[in-house]
């Protein structure tokens, strides 16, 4: 059993998920392998609203796995994401999803590859 902030997971795995799980996060952190404006990101996911980009960069900044910094003190500010130390450690992993995603596309005749 493993333990933070007295919320319990029962293994490794749920472990994980609870830094990666949900819909947008790890799709979040394969696109914050290369530093981005908040606007890059924003335009890199049309798909998913403004409101569940900034909720999900912040519970991913508080979790450590990434680094948010503003380099403007007046609007518009230019603010940039980036891996922690700690998220790269996720890259093989993220990496590994993308590749597993990829191939399935691939042999998978139900699904449509839209360009």
């Amino acid at each position: 059993m493993y333990c933070i902030d007295d919320k319990k997971y029962p293994c490794t795995t749920s472990l994980t998920m609870k830094y990666i799980g949900g819909k947008w996060k790890a799709v979040i952190l394969i696109h914050l392998i290369r530093k981005l404006r908040y606007n890059e990101l924003r335009k890199e996911l049309p798909m998913v609203t403004e409101r569940t980009i900034s909720l999900q960069l912040k519970e991913l900044e508080e979790d450590g796995l990434i680094k948010r910094t503003v380099h403007t003190s007046k609007p518009p500010l230019k603010v940039e994401y980036e891996l922690t130390e700690f998220g790269t450690t996720l890259i093989p992993l993220l990496n590994a999803i993308s590749e597993w995603g990829r191939e399935t596309a691939k042999n998978n005749k139900r699904i449509d590859v839209v360009v």
